[in-house]
Formats: C-alpha cells, structure tokens, sequence
C-alpha cells in the first residue's frame, strides 16, 4: 500500500468501526439482524420466488440510490457552488422517487429492502463530508463514480433480470441514470475536478 493511502485506509476502517452497532444482547435483541433470512423473500414452502440474480440487484440498487441520496444531501448542505446544490437537488429528488418505485416493486414480490447504503458507502460519505476545499471536486468525481456503477447495474438488468417486472423497472430507470451520468461529467468538468 502507498504510504499517502494508509491513511485514508486507517480512516475508512475507524469510519466502518465506528458505524457498526455495538455486540451487546439487549441490543442485539432489539436491532433486527440483517441475514439472508430477513434479506430474501419466501414463500410458505420455504423457496424464494426471485432469482438470486434479482434480488441481487434490487439490493445493490438499494444501496446505490440510499447512498446517493445520502452524498447529495451532504452536498447540498455543504456545497457553496450553485451548480453543485443543484445537481444535487435533482439526486435527491429524482433517487428517492426511484426508491420509492423500487420499494413498491420489492414489496410486491415479498422481498425486504436494506434501508440503507453499504458500510463502505456510508464510510466514502463520512470521507466526503471531512472535506473542506476539495469537497465539490471530490464529491463530483464520486457522482461520475457512482453513477458510472449504478448504469452498468440497471443495463444488466435491463436485459437479464428473470423477473419481466425487475427488467421493467431496470429499463424504465435506466435513461434517467445515463442523464444523472452526463449531468455528473458536466459538473466534474466545472469544478476542475480530474476524471478517473
């Protein structure tokens, strides 16, 4: 590892501790485990009606749209640039009308939703946030990052989820995801922030 990355490694890894629930039995008693059990749908003879596939990637969308909305809110409390409130407002509004959609399409199928973003994610979030200067630079790259994932994600699934209603929802959001890309590489370009 490169010296100049043990830091931000040594932070990520704190920001992960951090964040995780502490191991104690009342509380474990109280927080719901988050195991494949309470993750996948089941039907009374105990078999799942999705492909893993399927599930696989409304939870992976969930993560990515929980996490977007959750950078973008960052942003627009902590941005001064215009552009970037702006972007921002839009990743707030348009990511959780796409939740809500694929809330509704999850739980029509009997599958629960992760309610939030990933460790990792809420860990790049809690970088993002310690920026100063840097932050719309570093948060404009992020989007182009982001939104470079979650349009490879809906285009797989656009095409390959088993579910006619999963592929449905993957193609119906997709063009909106390319915009937010092309938006996100707009705004990296205005903030002088160099592309990956």
């Amino acid at each position: 590892m490169r010296p100049a990355m043990k830091p931000l490694a040594a932070a990520v890894a704190f920001a992960a501790t951090a964040a995780m629930p502490p191991a104690h039995a009342a509380d474990a008693a109280s927080t719901p485990a988050l195991t494949a059990p309470s993750m996948t749908a089941s039907t009374p003879g105990g078999k799942s009606p999705l492909a893993h596939a399927d599930t696989s990637f409304m939870k992976d969308a969930a993560h990515a749209g929980s996490a977007e909305i959750e950078s973008a809110q960052l942003a627009e409390s902590k941005s001064a640039d215009p552009k970037v409130k702006d972007f921002a407002k839009q990743m707030v509004a348009d990511h959780t009308a796409a939740a809500g959609e694929l809330k509704t399409l999850a739980t029509s199928k009997g599958y629960e939703l992760p309610a939030e973003p990933t460790m990792t994610q809420k860990a790049k979030d809690k970088m993002l946030g310690m920026r100063n200067d840097s932050f719309d630079r570093s948060y404009a790259k992020m989007a182009v990052s982001d939104h470079e994932k979650a349009v490879a994600l809906f285009k797989k699934a656009s095409t390959s989820a088993k579910d006619a209603d999963i592929r449905a929802f993957a193609s119906k959001t997709l063009p909106t995801l390319e915009h937010h890309l092309e938006m996100a590489k707009a705004l990296q370009a205005s903030t002088g922030a160099k592309s990956n």
